[in-house]
């Protein structure tokens, strides 16, 4: 699993309360919650969700990899007087490329079976950098999996086995749960499959600053390796969030864990099934929470009075943005989203994440404590409200294979896609000829065509898509080309 800093990405297991069996009160399939003061029988939960959470196999099989390996001078002339002359990389504490193989490695995981066609959801984290991914069932049948999209932005992913009647999960609308409400986690921690364990909601709407679509259930949790892509279920059995990490100095639990709820999940889900990528609308702003830009600028000793202490602080207005074609402007606070109050920004990044570029907001703003609305239409990372289409590698117009040992040897090179053919498309419109050897795309070495195909996808959906491409003509001159991935 990741991790990132000191947040691991984990499975959610959380801390079972024990109670005595005569001390439990059974929920049936119509009750929401117990009465208060009373303890809560979670058994109902565990029969219903514990079929439709998966275990899954990550493998990654052993390749052959080049790496730079830095010299000793000595080293190199005692074990070969001439090699100062004879190969530039060697001496003078130089480099040289030396080839390795990598071990087989395997990771496992949780996930959830949301179709009883096969469709499953897990975390990006579980299922990334496979080669293969074996799924099994909680009656221990085994089944081949295939990846059908991930997110990186939400941790989310979306798989496939080919099943029919698979028990699907109920899915719950997580906007609906409340803190201090009953939860279960369902997923295999430590490789222990088939594992219960219960909590509360301890918060929502948490952010952990990681850079993503974070806006996570928060549980009293015990997230262990093993869980994460498991199920977070409310009292009836049905999914309220995805399992996906936990806060620890230490890489074990410490009493905070966390989830991607459903809201989140539902939207990127459909995105994924319908587009292959996620479309994902943005406001364009830099911003905070109220309260975080009040006390920083506090530290600074300066006395803020924006009129709340609850919503997000705009910091900056991107240019050509939604945001500043709606007329929103540095310093004005927002405290509501299609009437609904927000009081940080975890809280708008999941409004967000269930809209599309062209949908349409009404934000409620503060101006000078005056308050303001308008209407948004939302835009997409690219700047516009069309739907964003993962690139494939047919968009190039060219055909591709790896250099061979007489072109390595000619040029020096260790690695490189040689162009074998340039037809209609983007490199043709370029002028990138036939034989020319590719190196490098966007900063990422390109080894093999199955490399040139994910930075192709990556930067086709990113905020700027375009490829920068560093290669040699067969004569050995090196040479640059730009290619848009997009018509303007």
């Amino acid at each position: 699993m990741k991790k990132y800093s000191n947040y691991l990405m984990a499975a959610l297991c959380i801390i079972a309360v024990a109670f005595s069996a005569g001390s439990f009160i059974k929920v049936n399939a119509a009750s929401t919650a117990s009465l208060p003061g009373q303890p809560v029988d979670l058994t109902y939960a565990a029969e219903k969700s514990l079929p439709t959470v998966v275990h899954i196999l990550n493998t990654r099989n052993s390749k052959i990899e080049t790496v730079d390996v830095q010299s000793n001078p000595f080293d190199d002339f005692f074990s070969n007087p001439f090699g100062f002359f004879g190969n530039p990389n060697q001496g003078n504490g130089g480099s040289q490329k030396r080839q390795y193989r990598t071990p087989k490695k395997q990771g496992t995981g949780s996930g959830v079976i949301i179709s009883t066609d096969g469709y499953i959801v897990t975390n990006n984290h579980v299922v990334e950098g496979a080669d293969e991914l074996t799924v099994t069932l909680n009656d221990n049948k085994e089944y081949s999996a295939r990846i059908i999209g991930t997110d990186k932005t939400t941790d989310l992913a979306l798989i496939k086995i080919d099943g029919k009647n698979l028990p699907a999960i109920t899915i719950a609308d997580s906007e609906k749960i409340k803190v201090g409400e009953w939860v279960l986690a369902v997923g295999n921690p430590f490789n222990l499959t088939n594992t219960v364990t219960a909590g509360i909601v301890s918060a929502k709407g948490r952010s952990l600053y990681q850079n993503g679509v974070e806006s996570f259930i928060q549980t009293d949790a015990a997230i262990n390796p093993g869980n994460s892509g498991g199920a977070l279920v409310n009292t009836k059995g049905e999914l309220i969030g995805i399992n996906a990490m936990l806060y620890s100095q230490t890489g074990s639990f410490s009493g905070y864990g966390f989830a991607i709820p459903t809201s989140i999940m539902n939207k990127v889900v459909d995105d994924l099934k319908k587009y292959g990528t996620v479309q994902r609308a943005v406001i364009g702003i830099q911003g905070q929470d109220v309260k975080n830009y009040v006390d920083a600028q506090k530290d600074k000793g300066n006395d803020v009075d924006l009129g709340t202490m609850e919503g997000i602080y705009v910091a900056k207005v991107t240019e050509e943005s939604a945001a500043e074609e709606a007329g929103l402007k540095t310093g004005d606070v927002i405290v509501s989203v299609d009437g609904k109050e927000v009081s940080k920004m975890a809280e708008l990044q999941e409004i967000l994440a269930q809209k599309r570029p062209g949908d349409k907001i009404s934000i409620t703003y503060l101006r000078d404590k005056k308050k303001a609305t308008k209407s948004v239409t939302l835009k997409n990372e690219q700047g516009n409200t069309k739907v964003v289409q993962k690139a494939d590698l047919d968009i190039l117009g060219g055909n591709f294979r790896e250099v061979t040992a007489e072109t390595k040897k000619h040029l020096g090179i260790s690695y490189g896609l040689e162009v074998t053919k340039v037809s209609n498309g983007r490199l043709k419109e370029r002028g990138v000829s036939k034989g020319f050897i590719i190196l490098r795309v966007n900063d990422t070495p390109i080894k093999s065509v199955d490399q040139l195909q994910d930075v192709v996808k990556e930067a086709s959906t990113s905020r700027e898509p375009v490829l920068y491409i560093v290669g040699l003509h067969p004569t050995g001159k090196k040479d640059y080309y730009t290619i848009p991935l997009q018509d303007d």
